[in-house]
Parts: C-alpha cells; structure tokens; sequence
C-alpha cells in the first residue's frame, strides 16, 4: 500500500492489472494539478483508452472526449480531443522528466494542455522545460511498464477508474 501523505493531492488509477498511485504536485502546477482532479471526480477519465504508448517512452492518454470509445475508428480518434474546460496554461518548471512522472499532453501551442496526460517509461530529459510536469508515481509503475504498445495500440489499455484518494 502507498504512503499517501495528501489524499487531496494523490490519484488512484485502477489499471487491468492494479492500481497505480500518483503524488499530485499543487506547488509545481496548481493548474494542471487541479483539472486532473476535477476531471476525476466527474468520471470523466474512466474507461479511457492509453491511446499512444511508445516502448521505451510514455504512455498517453486522458482524451476524455474521444478516449472511451469502443469502436475502431473512435480509438484511431483518440489523441485528438480534450474536455469541455478551457485549455490550462503552461506550467513549466525545472522538475525533470523522470521516470514515473506525469507530464501534460498538449499540441504546439505550449498553452494547449486539457485533459491529456502521459506516464514516462524513463528519463526522457528532452522533454525537460517543454511539458509540463504535475506528479509521479510513488506506486504501481509496474502495472505501467505493462500497458499494451502501439500507437494506438490494436487494443488499447484502459484506466477502469481515476479516483482523487480523499474521496476513496
């Protein structure tokens, strides 16, 4: 079991093969910190597909508009789509990559972050002062290292449930 120190600040992601916990960081990036769990709290997250996992890498997902369909076409479709929010600024900080942390998806635009998010499989300090960075996993990184690959992958993983650990 975790050590969950904020319950407020920490999310429980139940994967195919069990949870896995994220330390939420609200001093880093209060904004993006925020909408992952406004987003949770509404359901929004479950049964989203990880749409684009590259071995290696990360792993992607939280399109919470095109991410739980079931159909082929919508799962190519993934990746493409955000929430009914407003974009969230970017919220750089010289927190590195690092394995396990969690960064945010966005296009271009540094300031086109929603509801995207993705897992880093290893350092990836290239991303370094380009994507935001707004927690890390402190337990289940094992269950991350086995997301089904590919972009998007035949048939995807899928988060069952996004839950803000004060509200388990």
């Amino acid at each position: 079991m975790a050590d969950i120190k904020d319950p407020e600040n920490t999310i429980i992601i139940e994967l195919k093969d069990g949870p896995v916990t994220i330390e939420l960081l609200p001093d880093v990036a209060p904004k993006h910190v925020e909408r992952m769990k406004t987003l949770a709290r509404a359901g929004a997250y479950d049964n989203v597909c990880f749409h684009r996992v590259i071995d290696g890498f990360m792993a992607q997902t939280g399109d919470v508009a095109n991410g739980n369909m079931e159909k082929d076409f919508n799962i190519r479709m993934a990746g493409t789509g955000g929430s009914e929010h407003p974009d969230v600024p970017a919220e750089f900080s010289s927190l590195p990559h690092a394995r396990g942390t969690i960064g945010a998806a966005r296009s271009a635009n540094p300031d086109s972050a929603n509801s995207q998010f993705f897992i880093n499989f290893k350092d990836n300090d290239f991303l370094n002062g380009q994507y935001t960075v707004y927690g890390r996993v402190i337990e289940g990184m094992d269950h991350v290292d086995a997301i089904v690959r590919g972009e998007p992958p035949m048939n995807p993983d899928r988060m069952v449930s996004v839950k803000v650990a004060a509200d388990a």
